[in-house]
């Protein structure tokens, strides 16, 4: 394996990125990020209803593209010397497939069909069938299935998003042989498995989303599925039992794919996972440091080791902890913020609005138009960044980050943001630090139920978007957890962590932590908390509280 090269890709939420690394140290060859198209264009989404789809056809064209033009950037005979290609998505984002594991939206007359497509990670759609799920558990008369899931199970996950599907379409119903997540599909769509039952499930996808424990013998029982709904028969039947960690290969890279992709050597396709726990394995995570994933939402990973009896008491109201789900060989715990990027995003746009209406009916060619609007949307966040670095701490406006509900602690994504304390002499800088303060008393939470439940929390690591490209951010975020931050210096992380898994189930190396060593990226620098502001920070972190409180208990 001496001289070889390994391949990750991450599937974001808007595009998907490659990376291809030497195996040997990680130095960085080459990368492409390529949009997926259809998304790009608002198809299959109603974001007022929380309904958010993608079509297969976006990840396979995107990869396809991605995957190649990496290659073409890449020093001649790069293709001949791929040994691995690890892969990661976002999740739970799954699809219902045929008897071969093919998408129904690849099948014919269900082309169109937004429920025959992957249910995105923040589509809430799902929400009424999430809160019977919970009834169900606390009530049933038997195992609370949800107990390694932090005790409440969430609207963005498996079983919620398979229910709501399968009820408000019978035609979906009828055709689904099987479900998959998006990081499951993708390895067996690049190694030919067109065998659904013999796919290999992803440990960490399995764990966190599906209920998944060994304790239980897998997934939750027939009976606990009949019981809240009779529609659920049979389909446990039909998925798995055994799952499998990033370090273990779910094959060799298909002739077709390989054609496809340029790639003219014979790689092991690693089993998949999620972007932020293979994003926390190519940042360097520790045991005890939480790994923050910083972009349109965030998710927290911390990894503890397994042979200490503490660590495998339920944590109560995070996203579940799984053996093997970030690093194989420890136990993952995962939290995180249903909004985070997404929501100075939300921000961005309501300001762009008058431009937008205005521009629209300006004298101008298209293309200047297009130009002028990309340039102010790029450019609106950094310079209300500016702006509101300079404004004092104060308590006059507080806000609540729950714009696309509450991830953790507690799952509900019933909740609606807020902002209270408004006046006339309130200006858009002034809204704004308010929202990055709610994102990082949000995060606060996070560190806080951690802690209240026993589990350390020694150090932070930051990476993705936000964390690399907005240093008030940060530096907000450090100075309410009043804890310093590492920030990861590659700037694909996410994809790191997935030709880190690609290296290891190649053979490269024995196990993750070990390619970890050889090829992690180390961190850029470290933002320092600012005693002053951190204390003043604490006063108006418990006004946050405060307002949620209300917000939570009265208005909801």
């Amino acid at each position: 394996m001496k001289g070889s090269a390994v391949i990750g890709v991450d599937f974001g939420t808007d595009s998907v990125r490659t990376l291809i690394v030497n195996a040997g140290d990680g130095e960085e060859i080459a990368g492409s990020e390529n949009p997926f198209q259809l998304w790009r264009e608002g198809h299959f989404c109603d974001p007022a209803r929380n309904q958010f789809r993608q079509h297969p056809l976006d990840y396979i064209e995107s990869l396809e593209a991605s995957v190649r033009e990496a290659l073409a950037d890449s020093p001649e005979g790069t293709a001949d010397r791929i040994a691995g290609i690890g892969i990661d998505t976002t999740g739970s984002t799954p699809v219902a497939v045929n008897r071969e594991g093919i998408p129904l939206a690849l099948t014919p007359g269900f082309e169109e069909n937004p429920n025959a497509m992957f249910v995105l990670w923040k589509d809430h759609t799902a929400v009424e069938e999430a809160a019977e799920i919970n009834s169900a558990a606390r009530n049933w008369g038997g195992e609370d299935f949800t107990r390694f899931e932090g005790g409440v199970y969430s609207s963005e996950w498996f079983w919620s998003k398979i229910l709501h599907v399968i009820r408000h379409d019978r035609a979906v119903r009828d055709a689904a042989f099987s479900w998959l997540e998006h990081c499951d599909w993708m390895p067996a769509l690049l190694t030919g498995n067109r065998d659904a039952p013999a796919i290999k499930r992803s440990r960490c996808a399995a764990g966190h989303k599906a209920m998944w424990h060994p304790s239980w013998g897998g997934l939750p029982s027939e009976e606990f599925l009949t019981h809240i709904d009779p529609l659920l028969k049979g389909i446990r039947d039909r998925l798995y039992r055994d799952t499998f960690t990033v370090d273990v290969s779910a094959g060799i890279l298909s002739p077709q794919w390989a054609e496809r992709l340029g790639i003219s050597s014979q790689p092991e396709v690693a089993v998949g996972a999620f972007d932020a726990h293979l994003g926390a394995v190519g940042a360097g995570i520790e045991p005890f440091f939480l790994c923050k994933v910083m972009g349109t939402s965030t998710c927290d990973m911390l990894i503890a080791p397994l042979d200490d009896e503490k660590n495998s008491k339920p944590v109560r109201g995070i996203c579940g902890q799984v053996d093997g789900s970030i690093v194989p060989g420890f136990l993952g715990l995962e939290a995180g913020q249903s909004s985070f990027g997404d929501v100075y995003a939300w921000f961005r746009d309501v300001l762009l609005y008058p431009v937008e209406s205005y521009l629209r009916h300006a004298d101008l060619e298209p293309a200047a138009r297009q130009a002028l609007l990309e340039n102010l949307s790029e450019n609106i966040v950094s310079r209300l960044s500016e702006d509101a670095a300079r404004l004092p701490i104060d308590s006059s406006v507080v806000a609540l980050d729950w714009l696309n509900g509450r991830r953790t602690p507690d799952a509900n994504q019933l909740l609606r943001g807020a902002i209270a304390g408004l006046n006339l002499g309130t200006d858009a800088p002034r809204i704004f630090k308010a929202l990055v303060e709610a994102t990082a008393f949000g995060a606060r939470t996070i560190v806080d139920r951690f802690r209240a439940e026993g589990v350390p929390i020694r150090g932070v690591i930051g990476l993705g978007g936000v964390a690399k490209k907005n240093p008030y951010v940060m530096q907000v975020v450090t100075d309410v957890l009043n804890m310093p931050m590492r920030i990861a210096r590659s700037e694909q992380t996410v994809a790191l962590g997935s030709a880190m898994a690609a290296a290891t189930a190649a053979g490269i190396y024995s196990d993750i932590r070990q390619a970890q060593k050889a090829m992690g990226g180390g961190f850029e620098k470290t933002y320092h908390p600012d005693p002053e502001r951190a204390a003043e920070y604490q006063i108006l972190y418990e006004k946050y509280k405060q307002l949620g409180d209300f917000v939570e208990n009265r208005l909801t």
